[in-house]
Formats: structure tokens, sequence, C-alpha cells
């Protein structure tokens, strides 16, 4: 510094370094937010300058704070955040803001920019996600802190909008993080009363978001003056961080565009650049007079800086810290290190069930043993369902029932709350350290899809239990009937989607969901009991792994070339080998694939992909109780599907599958008829 300059006026410099840059950027794209950063600037300096314990060359720090900016259109406000506190985002990313390849995309990817904790612009997932960082830290906390040494004692920062609020994930969260006491979750909402298309009144006039916080258990604390007023905002942060028995939300008043002579406070400050000639009238009222663009003060270069050595400092302490519990608690250091790692533990998988055959059971029912069997050995598997685990089979047994305030129990109650579940989920996965499932009829996927996709987008090892998956749940009727929900999920790129046919292929379906890392698995499983399939007549279950194999040669010696290929998943398997009996009769030689995940499978070498699905054979039939679209890939011009385009009736589950075509004497026919 050249001269000497008041901790108000430092402050003032260094709210409007954040707002300049971010009319700057957005300016230069031709496109994207600038409001949302010009009026958060002062809640976000201060959450940032006097709060958030942070290491910004070191953005991986597993006991730093976390921040979420739920209303990633403001996405401007965290790269400046960032560049400035010294992460590594540069002067140059600021500038390629929204352009191909950069680190500075329209809205935060946590994938893509170092310091970007959660993927986030579908408005409401950063509540959610939020939710559940705070949970994982309350897990951690339990499983890792000991007497004299606390590793984890962090806290979670979200900041949300109008927008987000509105949401009905928002509701959803804020009711469980409430219900469970999630006192180190803290809300910073953007209250600036506007949207896209004009003031928020517009549709949001008549609730009061104070009392329906209260409702849901939260602290509320106001600041009426978000614009300028930083003691209140810095003596907020304060009282909401002293609050430990229930989350709290900040309700900041701003102007939205703050500073822009002619634009402030108006929906056209939203989500348009403000144009050169404002941009310029914006740096007069802020003091920025004949500064050029992207332009920085160097005494708010410094300020903001000291970050990196508050960082250093923070995690040179807990470094210390932790090699003094690794010699008092070598084991939990060390599986610490492995989780955070993201590795699982060593044998995890021996004792994970072998079913006999001919075992009539229901994949749900497999599913549930197998779960207990993993979480008998890996600790950091946690979830829950959305009011349902007597019927996904999902409760871990003598695990006990999360609690919010001391991380106690593996057993997480989501309640009705699909949409919120997922993302809760996923913010436990951005969290790091722990394992997260979540579970329900898989006809309720679609309420949790935006979060699943979000899942696939990140990269997050989330994993999705969706039971009751066919018509085959019978009596529930077509409500709760799944049929184009198959084919709606394999469609979202990185999702892997496992239908596995019998219990020994569900065990399968665990080992694969537990070993992957770079991406969500779904595990889609039956109501109804299924025959175990006998493995010394059949493929091995292990081919499962390659998303599919032959389970039933054409004759026993498999020496021939097949008549007829059947392709089929999850229970229908069962029928398709029962018309391989039938087609054998009458001379017929059936090949029977069964084909859990596509996705996988297309991953395989060609060489495999053929050896299952040989080129040379045009007579293929698929059966799948969904609908059939997509089929045409595996089958060719000639082939058949045998699906349910249509939606499902009321009536037993064998009754609506026989009544929709789903025999082992319809799938030989369809066969002979291609033959």
């Amino acid at each position: 510094m050249t001269a000497a300059i008041s901790p108000t006026a430092i402050d003032q410099l260094c709210i409007n370094s954040i707002r300049t840059l971010a009319i700057d950027a957005v300016q230069k794209a031709n496109s994207g937010h600038p409001g949302l950063p010009m009026g958060a600037a002062p809640m976000a300096y201060v959450l940032w300058q006097n709060h958030l314990r942070h290491h910004p060359r070191n953005p991986d720090w597993a006991d730093r704070d976390r921040f979420v900016l739920s209303a990633g259109h403001g996405s401007m406000l965290l790269y400046a955040l960032l560049h400035l506190t010294g992460y590594d985002v540069t002067l140059d990313d600021l500038k390629a803001f929204r352009q191909w390849g950069s680190r500075t995309p329209g809205h935060p990817e946590s994938f893509e920019t170092p310091g970007v904790e959660a993927t986030t612009g579908p408005l409401g997932q950063g509540t959610a996600n939020a939710v559940g960082m705070a949970l994982a830290e309350r897990v951690l906390a339990h499983q890792f802190n000991r007497p004299g040494y606390t590793m984890v004692d962090h806290h979670t920062y979200a900041l949300v909008s109008d927008g987000d609020l509105m949401e009905g994930i928002s509701a959803e969260a804020a009711s469980f993080a409430g219900h469970v006491r999630l006192g180190k979750l803290i809300y910073l909402y953007d209250s600036n009363d506007i949207t896209l298309d004009g003031p928020a009144s517009l549709t949001f006039s008549t609730e009061d978001v104070e009392r329906r916080y209260e409702a849901h258990g939260w602290q509320v604390l106001r600041v009426r003056d978000g614009d300028a007023d930083v003691e209140a905002i810095d003596a907020a942060i304060r009282e909401a961080k002293a609050e430990t028995s229930r989350p709290s939300i900040l309700i900041v008043h701003t102007t939205i565009g703050y500073g822009s002579p002619n634009k402030q406070g108006s929906s056209s400050a939203h989500g348009s650049p403000l144009g050169a000639d404002e941009v310029t009238l914006t740096k007069q009222s802020l003091g920025w007079v004949g500064a050029e663009d992207f332009y920085v003060p160097e005494e708010a270069r410094e300020q903001f800086l000291k970050a990196v050595t508050q960082g250093e400092e923070a995690e040179s302490e807990w470094n210390d810290r932790f090699a003094a519990y690794r010699s008092a608690h070598p084991d939990l250091a060390a599986q610490w290190e492995r989780r955070f790692r993201g590795e699982l533990p060593s044998g995890w998988d021996d004792a994970l069930p072998n079913f006999e055959t001919g075992e009539n059971l229901a994949t749900r029912e497999a599913s549930g043993k197998v779960l207990n069997a993993i979480a008998a050995s890996v600790p950091e598997l946690l979830g829950g369902d959305a009011d349902l685990s007597s019927s996904t089979k999902t409760a871990l047994k003598e695990k006990g029932s999360f609690d919010g305030q001391t991380g106690e129990g593996r057993n997480i109650h989501f309640g009705v709350r699909e949409h919120a579940m997922g993302s809760i989920v996923n913010g436990m996965a951005y969290h790091g350290g722990v394992r997260g499932y979540a579970s329900t009829f898989f006809v309720f996927s679609d309420y949790m899809r935006p979060s699943v996709r979000l899942a696939a987008l990140s990269k997050l090892p989330a994993i999705y239990v969706w039971t009751h998956d066919s018509v085959a749940v019978g009596e529930d009727g077509p409500t709760h009937q799944p049929v184009e929900h198959l084919m709606a999920l394999r469609v979202v790129p990185n999702l892997h989607v496992i239908r596995p046919a019998d219990a020994n292929e569900t065990t399968e379906a665990w080992r694969l969901a537990m070993e992957r890392t770079e991406g969500p698995t779904a595990i889609v499983l039956t109501r109804q009991k299924i025959a175990t399939l006998d493995r010394t007549a059949h493929g091995d279950a292990s081919g499962a792994r390659r998303g599919a194999y032959v389970i039933a040669e054409a004759n026993t010696s498999g020496s021939e070339t097949p008549d007829a290929i059947v392709i089929a998943t999850g229970s229908e398997v069962t029928l398709a080998l029962q018309a391989r009996e039938l087609l054998a009769k009458t001379g017929v030689a059936c090949r029977v694939v069964s084909m859990p995940c596509w996705e996988i499978f297309e991953a395989q070498p060609d060489d495999y992909r053929e050896s299952v699905l040989p080129e040379g054979v045009k007579a293929r039939v698929s059966v799948e109780a969904g609908v059939t679209l997509g089929w045409r890939r595996y089958l060719g011009e000639k082939g058949r599907a045998i699906g349910i385009d249509r939606f499902g009736a009321s009536a037993p589950g064998e009754v609506a599958f026989e009544k929709l075509g789903f025999t082992p004497e319809s799938v030989a026919e369809t066969v002979k008829r291609l033959l």
C-alpha cells in the first residue's frame, strides 16, 4: 500500500472490486448475470474475509468450511472471490468467462474450477447439497473426534436466492435439516425481491420466509441493509455460528445490480450484461473512475490475499493435531486417509453373500442382505429412504438412526422428500469421507431426476436404490408401475443403470456401485420373488460386471452358432430362460443374454461385445418390462422387442405380466416368428 487506508474504506474497496470484476466479465462475455454479484458482494466479502475457514492453496483440505453458491447464476461472484483470495483462478480465467474450454463456465461446476464445492445453477439444488455437506460433517465428527482430538469441526454455508427458496426442493431440504437439527449449517439469503421476469411480488408476495423457516426449526436472523452495513452482516454470521442446536438462515436485504444508476433494483440487472455505457456509469458511481477493465487496486489484493496466509496457518495447525492424533489413534488416522482418498477397505467384499440355487428371493430382499454385509465392513456407508425402508429393504440393522446433533447413526430417515433426498446424498459425496445411498420406489425416481442428472454431470459416486421396478408391482396400479423409467434414465450420460436378474446378480450390482468413483449408480430391483438361478448350468453372475454376458448358451456344449438370441434384463431373464427350453424342444438353438447394465456393456472392447452378440445372428428378441424405445441398437432391423409401450393396470403382478404378454410362450413364439 502507498498510504494508510481505513478499515471501512478497505472493506468498500474490496467489495467494489468484486462488483467490478463481475460486471467486466459479464460484459466481455456479453452474457451472464451481473445483478446478484453486485448486490451480494458485501455479505460474500464479510463471510470470506472474516469467517470462512479455507486454504486457497489446498482447496481439498478436509476440515475446511464449505461454501455453496446455490444461486449459481451469480457465478461471477464466486469466481471473483476465488481469484482474489488466491485460488488457481487467474485474471485470464475471468476474462474467458462463459467461453469454450474455460475454467469459469456459466454456472459453477465442481469438477472444473478449483474451490467450487458443488455444481449449481438449477435453483434449489445447492440448498440441499449444503444440507448433505453439513450432514457429512456431523457423521465424520462422531466417527473420528476423540477426547482431546477434534479433527472435524467446520461449517457449511450456502448463499441462496429468492428463486432457490421458491423451488420445492428447498422446502424439503429445510424441513429435513431442521428436523435433524444441523446446527453447523448456515444459509445467507440474498433477499433482493427481484426475479428474471420482474419484481418477486409477481410470484412470491404472500409467503413469510422468516416464519416458514422458524416453523422448520431454524434460527432466523435479519440484516436490513445488506448493501452497506458490513458490521451488521458480520454480527449476524457470528450469531448464527454461536447457535449449535439448529440451522440458521440470515435474511440479508440487498439491492440487485447495486451501483448501476439506471438498472439497480430492477430485473434488467438480473440476467443480461449492463451494457458498455452503463458499466462506465456504474464504475463512476462506485469510485472506479478511469480504471481499466478487470482492474483491482493493490490495497484490495493485499487484503484478499490474507486468506492464503490464514489458510496456511489453519491447515498447518490442523496437520500438527492430526500428527498427534495419528500417534494416539493410528487405526482411525489410517481410516481417515483411506476414506478421503476414496478407497474401500481391504477385503470389504469378502463377506458378500452367495445365494443358493432355487432360493426364491425378490432382488430388493437380496439387496438388503448385500447392503448390510457391506455396511459391516465399510463404516463410511450410510443412507436411507423416502419413508419406505420396510419395502425397499435398505435399513442398516443395528446401525441406529442419524442424529444431526451428534452425528451418530447410519440410517437416515429422509421422509417423503425424494428430490431433496437425492441432492442431500449428492452433498455427502461432494463433501467426501462418506458414501451415501438413497432409496425409494422406482416410479418415484422421477422426483429425484434433477439430482440424479447433476450427480452424473459432477461425477459423484452416489448410489440410488430403486425397488418395485415394473408392472409386477401389481395391485397398486399404473400410478406405481414404472414403464418408461429405465429408458428415461439410460439416456443420462455417465449414469450406470443396473437391473439384476437374480440375487447373485444383485450382489454384483452392489459390487459395481461401491467400486465406482467417477459417477452415480442406480440399482433397480424387483418387488416380486425370483428364483435364484443355477449358476452351474448358467453363466456365472460375475459376468454382470461386464454389463452383459451369455447366461445360457444355445446348447449345453456351447459349440454351435445360435439360431437366435434373446436379450433380457431383471426378472425377465427367467422368462427368457424358460422360453429357451421351449424353443429347444422344437429344435431352435437359442442363446440367452443377461444385460443388467447397458452403459457398462457399451464400454467393453469390441471383441467382447461381438462374442456376446455376434453380428451374424440377426434373429434377436429383447424382453424387458418397460418401453421398447432404444432396444433397436441391440436388435438391428430384423429383431423384435417385447416390452410395454403403454401404462400398466391394477391387478396382481403375475396377472399383469401375463395380460401384457410376458410369458415364456409369448417369448418363444416371437422368436419362432422371426425365424
